[in-house]
């Protein structure tokens, strides 16, 4: 399969990927800002916290539905002008959600907020995958997931520490700056980037194949298995762990950098052979948390583990897109945008899991639910890892913008 490559100086390539990274991370703080802040929102909208913490599911569904919509819509535009236009929606959509007093209004804007956002990762993995070298594509995949991950890590605290000192609106504000500064860099940074050459009827053939089906199933049970703990996971630290106040941040910090040191690494062993690094990094997840279940009243082994854990999970991210988009082929444009879906949805599931197990147990039941779901995870990845690109004619317009099957 072949990709067309937009012909970049090693330091050009480089400023392109650092625009996408700070792109992701400025949206991505936009999606779980609101969680800082939700105190704040609710008593400003005058809404109760569980009707403000819809703002978060409508923004997961802008997300995975209205991400691949519009993604589909877009298919055939160049995606320079697709990066603009969601980064423009997106800043248009915040700012009007600064000014507004309705709550139901803000849903609204919420929705297509997660829409820009999916529309833009769709587009900012198409572009990473152009200006570098076919060898290299795993590598800017994790540089551009890395801003996601940042985003949990720095984004979301730093974005909480605005809204408690400005308010909410403030830190909204803050992210609108983000995004202007977002925008300017793709307009400055980021080359012309060919579409599609086939439309999106075409591409939904391959890119909802079984085989790409099966690796989209991977990616919702690894955020399942991940996020049925990791929603808890203060819960279990104060219940089990017994630490509470300001470390409780310091744990929490030391995931979310291993997360983003993860991504970063993924990329390369992404490269190397992303079939691998999947089942490697699945017994990776399981296995740290069987060591967080039974070394939960050990502090600084509880430690180890969230380190073990968060790089675990982020190393195989890169992995599970880039498997997604070689086994879509010609669908590979169209596909960029389901991988999010997948994780949203598995987020979701796994909250929901999760939940029902501390309800209905104890606050170390949500670390055996992620377990158990991370078991099924390890045999997933190693069924998926025989499957096989579908073989195109290189010289037809619907082989085009496809990614190299990693080694």
């Amino acid at each position: 399969m072949s990709t067309q490559q937009t012909a970049l100086s090693p330091g050009r390539a480089n400023l392109a990927l650092a625009t996408l990274f700070l792109g992701m991370f400025v949206l991505g703080s936009g999606e779980l800002l609101v969680v800082g802040v939700l105190d704040r929102v609710a008593a400003d909208l005058h809404v109760t916290i569980s009707e403000a913490g819809t703002l978060v599911t409508v923004y997961a569904l802008g997300l995975a539905i209205g991400g691949p919509i519009l993604t589909a819509l877009t298919i055939k535009l160049e995606k320079k002008i697709v990066l603009i236009g969601s980064l423009a929606l997106f800043i248009a959509c915040n700012l009007v959600a600064v000014l507004t007093s309705s709550y139901g209004l803000f849903l609204v804007l919420r929705f297509f907020i997660g829409a820009s956002q999916g529309l833009f990762i769709a587009g900012a993995f198409i572009a990473a995958m152009t200006v570098v070298p076919p060898e290299r594509i795993g590598k800017a995949i994790g540089i551009v997931i890395s801003g996601v991950a940042m985003s949990g890590a720095l984004g979301v605290p730093l974005g909480t520490l605005v809204g408690q000192t400005l308010g909410w609106r403030g830190s909204f504000v803050a992210i609108v700056v983000g995004a202007v500064l977002t925008l300017g860099g793709t307009v400055a940074l980021i080359p012309v980037v060919p579409p599609a050459g086939a439309g999106a009827a075409h591409q939904a053939r391959y890119a909802f194949a079984p085989r790409v089906l099966a690796v989209l199933f991977l990616n919702f049970i690894v955020f399942s298995s991940v996020f049925a703990t990791l929603t808890y996971l203060v819960p279990f630290l104060q219940r089990v762990t017994g630490i509470s106040g300001g470390v409780l941040s310091v744990f929490l910090l030391a995931y979310g950098a291993a997360t983003a040191v993860g991504s970063f690494g993924g990329g390369k062993f992404a490269d190397r052979n992303a079939q691998l690094t999947l089942i490697i990094g699945s017994v990776g997840i399981a296995a740290s948390l069987l060591v967080l279940y039974f070394v939960g009243s050990i502090a600084w082994l509880v430690a180890l583990a969230l380190l073990a854990w968060g790089l675990s999970f982020y190393s195989i991210v890169p992995s599970l897109q880039v498997r997604v988009i070689s086994l879509a082929g010609p669908g590979g444009q169209l596909a960029q945008s389901l991988p999010v879906s997948a994780a949203n949805v598995g987020i979701a599931f796994g909250a929901l899991a999760g939940g029902f197990a501390i309800d209905n147990h104890s606050a170390s039941a949500p670390v055996i639910t992620g377990l158990i779901l991370g078991v099924v995870t390890i045999a997933v990845a190693w069924g998926t890892s025989y499957l096989k690109p579908p073989v195109v004619d290189e010289s037809s317009p619907a082989a085009v913008q496809s990614v190299p099957e990693p080694a």
